[in-house]
């Protein structure tokens, strides 16, 4: 899946968590975007491998893409360190729901995700589609009426 893909994806993650737990949406929707960047650190070319160059370079050449980054044990790592060092139950959240709609909708293209990383199998969904193609702008488009549906829900409880 393309970056924008990733950030919508984040988005809805972001606010259906806030919509249905309660959490601060702008906290939760903000840490869900950057949660839904994050996997990618391990390719070059994606939007926070580019922030971080040299970083992705490294975990590319260590773990390859979609493999470490893409796997339960990274997750439960990036868990683990924001228990640690940022103890916001709201921002943990948004960051690891996420990562959650990063790994679902990288599940859903030909190359899978290597979810049970160190374990080499590649887990996918049974029907995939390419990254860029018009599946993936019609995935875009859903995720997008799903940000605005929660969204303006959302609105609806703080402007009452």
């Amino acid at each position: 899946m393309t970056g924008k893909t990733h950030i919508i994806g984040g988005i809805a993650a972001g606010l259906a968590y806030s919509h249905f737990l309660g959490t601060d949406p702008v906290i939760t929707t903000v840490a869900g975007v950057v949660g839904a960047l994050i996997p990618d650190i391990c390719h070059s070319g994606s939007k926070v491998g580019r922030r971080m160059p040299l970083l992705s370079r490294i975990i590319n050449l260590i773990f390859g893409h979609r493999s470490f980054t893409h796997s339960l044990l990274f997750l439960a790592a990036v868990a683990f360190l924001m228990d640690t060092f940022f103890p916001d139950d709201t921002i943990k959240a948004g960051l690891i729901v996420g990562m959650i709609s990063h790994y679902i909708l990288d599940m859903g293209t030909k190359s899978g995700i290597q979810l049970f990383f160190p374990v080499s199998f590649k887990v996918r969904f049974p029907v995939t589609t390419r990254t860029g193609s018009k599946t993936e702008n019609l995935i875009f488009s859903v995720l997008t009426l799903i940000s605005f549906y929660y969204g303006y829900h959302l609105l609806g409880y703080y402007i009452m």
